[in-house]
């Protein structure tokens, strides 16, 4: 009898895994994210790294310990023990964002290490969420004295004021005066775990889109239309990049799914934009004739 075993490939497995919220393997996730650059990576292999750093924790832990105790031994541990601290020198090194070289290095950019500090709190029973804070991402923990928001690249616990100082240069960026406060409460909810995901493509999509690196942000786009296949503007800059890398044919098919599926939006911004890829269109079939 003949066996055919089909192998997933680095996209298939990656869909697999994204296809539900229920029970959406965070971890996992990201670790996966390293598959096209680093296509030999077992991300078993680094789930079972993950698990021999939280059985050493465990192990440091009195069965008692309360939860500040925990945090404590947590944050000692990690960037103490471990060193691990922010890749300060180069934080546009694509492998800030993959968590096997994180591992290695004890290197990261706050939403990379804020995953793998993530696992180790709620493996040692912390209610620890993680924030997409503007800018620069952080995790919370509920303890019974109240809520500790967290730097993930140093541990450190952030008081209302130094979250507002942080947050200032957002608010300035986006033009928001006194009379259009939006209460600082509402930039600490916890971030779903696809959103976690989404945010680290959209860090690696940013790098390759500044190197003009098209085939590598083509393969983070393929990512992110698997996870968010509903976000029209993955679909509309695949198909820019696929024009770049000379690939007429796939470059129409995401640029007219980006077109078909935002007629009916009415911003000034969007009837602009549309035109634009209207008329990209329109020069890739030329082209293509």
């Amino acid at each position: 009898m003949n066996l055919s075993l089909n192998v997933p490939t680095p996209l298939e497995y990656f869909s697999a895994l994204v296809h539900a919220d229920a029970d959406f393997p965070l971890l996992e996730a990201a670790i996966s994210l390293a598959q096209d650059e680093y296509p030999d990576l077992s991300v078993q292999q680094v789930l079972g790294d993950v698990d021999q750093l939280l059985a050493r924790l465990t192990r440091r832990l009195p069965v008692d310990a309360g939860p500040l105790q925990r945090l404590r031994t947590l944050n000692q541990f990690v960037y103490r023990d471990l060193n691990f601290a922010g890749n300060f020198n180069n934080f546009m090194d694509p492998d800030n964002s993959f968590v096997h070289v994180v591992l290695r290095t004890r290197l990261a950019i706050p939403i990379s290490l804020a995953v793998l500090w993530l696992e180790l709190a709620q493996g040692i029973g912390l209610k620890a969420r993680g924030v997409a804070f503007p800018g620069h991402f952080l995790v919370k923990v509920n303890l019974s004295e109240g809520q500790v928001v967290i730097d993930p690249l140093t541990g450190q616990s952030l008081s209302r004021e130094e979250l507002a100082e942080r947050l200032e240069p957002y608010r300035q960026m986006n033009g928001l005066v006194d009379e259009q406060e939006v209460p600082l409460g509402l930039y600490l909810q916890a971030a779903l775990p696809r959103d976690i995901i989404a945010r680290m493509l959209h860090n690696l999509k940013e790098i390759h889109a500044g190197q003009e690196d098209w085939s590598r942000l083509i393969a983070v786009l393929d990512r992110l239309i698997v996870l968010l296949p509903q976000a029209w503007t993955e679909y509309r800059d695949r198909g820019l990049a696929h024009a770049e890398a000379g690939r007429s044919g796939h470059a129409l098919e995401d640029l007219e799914t980006y077109l078909a599926n935002t007629m009916h939006g009415n911003s000034t911004n969007l009837y602009t934009d549309r035109a634009a890829i209207a008329q990209r269109v329109a020069e890739l079939r030329r082209a293509i004739s």
